[in-house]
């Protein structure tokens, strides 16, 4: 029960500072998607189905607050956890390179996802110019908070172990 609690805080607070203070300290009209590092982290040290279901509730979150259609950023939010689950496991959890790379890979996934259902399926087909002034900077801006969150997100997920196994 303490483990969902201070996920669901987790999650409450980092769509805040990013529906909040982050859009004030955006670059360029972008600002980092700090969700998509909650949900890579988590399924990266938890696994895919806890990916899954954090990113699901982050994306049912932003949907709730921000979407046109309630379930699409929970199902996309949902795609990258699971997928960024299968890397669980499979590297040094204090090591950086890897969730940096999977949420630059993730965000770009979600920046594509995003481009195709809202501007392509409409008939507007400037990809490089959606690619250059939106995706790429999102990408970089949110690779570069990933370097600072995932080491928080990972201590606090060492204490709640900690706490779970009664040391």
């Amino acid at each position: 029960m303490k483990r969902i609690t201070v996920i669901g805080l987790i999650i409450l607070i980092n769509f805040l500072l990013q529906s909040t203070v982050f859009q004030m300290l955006n670059i360029g009209q972008v600002a980092p998607n700090l969700l998509i590092i909650v949900t890579v982290s988590f399924a990266l040290i938890r696994g895919k189905i806890e990916g899954a279901l954090i990113g699901f509730f982050c994306g049912l979150l932003f949907d709730i607050f921000f979407g046109r259609v309630i379930g699409a950023y929970a199902l996309l939010y949902m795609y990258i956890g699971y997928f960024n689950g299968f890397v669980y496991q499979s590297f040094f959890r204090e090591s950086l390179l890897i969730p940096t790379l999977m949420v630059l890979l993730s965000s770009f996934f979600y920046g594509f996802t995003i481009y195709s259902v809202s501007f392509l399926l409409r008939g507007r087909t400037d990809l490089v110019f959606y690619l250059y002034r939106i995706i790429i900077p999102e990408m970089v801006y949110t690779t570069f908070i990933t370097l600072f969150l995932y080491r928080i997100i990972l201590y606090i997920n060492n204490k709640l172990e900690k706490v779970e196994k009664g040391v």
